[in-house]
């Protein structure tokens, strides 16, 4: 090859090379490393993944001790780099009457404990939590009752639970702001976009304000 085709050729390789590197292709980070090739990288409006990682295969986590959540105690939010939430793209507000307004339809979706048990304790020694697995809840950071990703590692951690002497293990209040904005959302006094970016940004905060 004449030294003048060389130089166009390693140019050319050269260029490529760069526009990889800026579209990301080759790098992974904490958040997307455990989510399976089935996952869809296709973005909500609201800034959010959607993803059809599917409920009847066990997903891969972040590696041990690469998440920490964020706070501590009954107000504790995941790591945002691990645990960011992911969306179901058949949920959309067109679509919220079929399915989370329609009583019973989050059981048609949730995964078997076959499969988020192992997921579970994979997750708990990603955020480096130890103990008995009972002590915390393999919560969906969007619910599904938001249309939340139904088994995306972007959209699970393990959630603390705490014990009271009378009713055992305490009522999370993420849980009850997951009903409050269910009801905002189906009777339309709140668009599902915003109730999915609310809970997934920093659901304290929107506990103080709905829940």
């Amino acid at each position: 090859m004449i030294p003048s085709v060389r130089r166009i050729v390693a140019t050319w390789l050269l260029l490529a090379a760069a526009v990889l590197l800026a579209s990301g292709c080759g790098t992974t980070d904490v958040a997307s490393s455990g989510v399976s090739s089935a996952a869809s990288t296709r973005i909500a409006p609201n800034g959010l993944a959607y993803s059809t990682a599917s409920a009847e295969v066990i997903q891969g986590q972040p590696p041990a001790g690469a998440c920490h959540a964020r706070g501590s105690g009954l107000y504790s939010e995941p790591d945002l780099r691990c645990t960011p939430g992911a969306l179901n793209p058949a949920v959309t507000q067109a679509s919220i009457d079929s399915t989370i307004c329609a009583s019973g339809w989050t059981a048609t979706v949730r995964p078997p404990e076959s499969i988020t048990e192992p997921e579970k304790y994979a997750s708990m020694a990603a955020y480096g939590v130890g103990g008995s697995a009972s002590a915390y809840e393999y919560d969906h950071d969007v619910p599904l009752e938001l249309g939340g990703a139904v088994n995306d590692p972007r959209n699970l951690w393990p959630e603390p639970d705490y014990s009271t002497p009378v009713t055992g293990f305490y009522l999370n209040p993420k849980d009850r702001l997951e009903r409050a904005l269910n009801r905002l959302v189906c009777d339309g006094r709140m668009s599902l976009s915003r109730a999915q970016r609310s809970i997934a940004g920093d659901w304290a905060s929107a506990y103080r304000r709905y829940g």
